[in-house]
């Protein structure tokens, strides 16, 4: 079997991924159900959260790609970036949801530069406050700057209602953008 059982009730293949069901109530209540780092993390803290954080730190043309830059993870789960980089297959049906998501709404495959960057000041700032104590060097990282403010993890009903709104919002907006 090939499919998942969506919280909306759908099935979904991730072989044969169909754009016309990718649904945003999915999207957000699988990524406020997972925790970053697979739990790793000093106390629970969402993707969902994560993708706000990263919306928050791009300019407006780049929101919808930062709320959905880690959609793909409501359908194949947030796994670790070390292990991501041996799971070729897990690769491909990352890439085959990504572009699936990309046609839903409307975005470029590609990330733009703000959203890649706002991951990685995320990622620093999610380091420094979430995380365990650890000298080493993430090679990532290095000129990365952490945001001055202290992440205040959400519970995953915020996070869900949080990111679903927000989604919403800015689907509203690109819609009345592409209108005029």
């Amino acid at each position: 079997m090939t499919q998942i059982l969506t919280a909306t009730g759908k099935r979904f293949d991730l072989y044969e991924p169909n754009a016309d069901l990718i649904d945003p109530r999915d999207i957000s209540h699988s990524l406020s159900n997972l925790c970053r780092f697979n739990g790793h993390t000093r106390e629970f803290y969402s993707v969902a959260q994560h993708c706000c954080m990263v919306a928050d730190l791009v300019p407006e043309e780049d929101k919808l790609a930062a709320l959905l830059h880690d959609g793909t993870e409501a359908y194949v789960g947030d796994m670790v970036r070390p292990l991501k980089e041996w799971m070729h297959a897990y690769q491909d049906v990352e890439h085959w949801i990504w572009e699936r998501i990309c046609t839903r709404f409307n975005l470029d495959l590609a990330l733009p530069a703000s959203v890649h960057h706002a991951d990685l000041v995320a990622l620093a700032t999610e380091r420094r406050d979430l995380m365990p104590a650890d000298p080493a060097v993430w090679d990532c990282l290095i000129g990365i700057e952490p945001m001055a403010e202290t992440i205040r993890p959400w519970s995953a009903t915020e996070a869900r209602l949080t990111l679903h709104q927000r989604l919403m919002d800015q689907l509203a907006i690109e819609h009345r953008r592409k209108a005029a």
